[in-house]
């Protein structure tokens, strides 16, 4: 085991966004419907009226005013006519991230590299008002470090401390983020996750492990959760493990120089897209 390696100097990262339209409390990531924001629609109301849209009301009613008797200049409204506005704004989300703090990623400039990078983005969760949680995965297993939490405070100190070496667990990593985000859908169902895993994709261990790692990352594929590799990957042999990671994730994969905001515009494909690749294929 080798003691902590600090983290690099922080740097401004690229939007990471869920694709879709959340529901989700107030935030500054991704697109959501909101009670405030731009009005980009209508819809008929469920429940209380809460903000009138006052053309597609108008639209709705205006083809029945001869059956309804109107002899005036007024217009005959019923309640079936009432056209809800719909509005988009920004919400806030789960970033999880999945640290690999195994010996293949403890060369201490890359690993201050690596840190630096997911200081970068607990930053910038800060800014955006969301939810994180860390999971580190080394040695025999995988750990919770920091439970979901809106303290990136408390996240960036168990960063910083994080120990490095041993084998790579990678599966293991990736299983334990499944189980805490299917712990925290219970808790707060409308709070969309982003899996943030962070990786050169090598997996060692019993057996195929990175076989293993495929399918444990095919569970998070299922559900739809929005997924991003920060490949750490680093010498002249390129393996190319974090892309095919990232395939099977149904996300994208990016380096680290890749993640800073002037590097690439989108990182996170919608995961419905890939989906319908893959049976094209």
């Amino acid at each position: 085991e080798r003691r902590p390696v600090g983290a690099s100097e922080p740097f401004r990262t690229r939007m990471l966004s869920v694709p879709g339209l959340g529901d989700g409390a107030a935030g500054r990531r991704s697109r959501a419907r909101t009670e405030h924001g731009r009005t980009t629609g209508s819809r008929r109301p469920r429940g209380t009226l809460t903000k009138l849209h006052l053309a597609a009301t108008v639209q709705a009613a205006a083809p029945h005013q001869r059956a309804r008797g109107r002899s005036g200049p007024g217009l005959v409204v019923r309640r079936d006519d009432l056209r809800q506005a719909t509005r988009e704004g920004r919400e806030g989300n789960l970033v999880l991230f999945v640290v690999d703090a195994s010996g293949s990623m403890a060369a201490r400039q890359r690993m201050g590299a690596v840190k630096g990078a997911v200081m970068s983005l607990l930053l910038d969760a800060y800014q955006r008002r969301d939810k994180v949680g860390l999971i580190t995965f080394r040695g025999r297993g995988a750990e919770v470090a920091l439970p979901p939490t809106s303290s990136v405070d408390t996240a960036a100190a168990r960063l910083q401390s994080l120990p490095t070496g041993g084998r790579t667990p990678l599966a293991e990593g990736l299983l334990t983020a499944h189980e805490t985000l299917r712990i925290e859908r219970l808790r707060d169902p409308s709070r969309r996750p982003l899996l943030v895993i962070v990786t050169d994709g090598r997996a060692t261990g019993a057996g195929d492990a990175f076989g293993q790692a495929l399918r444990a990352a095919r569970l998070h594929a299922a559900e739809g959760t929005a997924a991003v590799v920060v490949d750490c990957e680093s010498g002249y042999v390129r393996l190319g493990l974090a892309g095919t990671l990232a395939g099977e994730l149904g996300g994208t994969a990016v380096t680290l120089d890749e993640l800073r905001a002037d590097a690439i515009a989108g990182l996170v494909r919608d995961v419905r897209e890939v989906s319908a690749a893959r049976r094209a294929a």
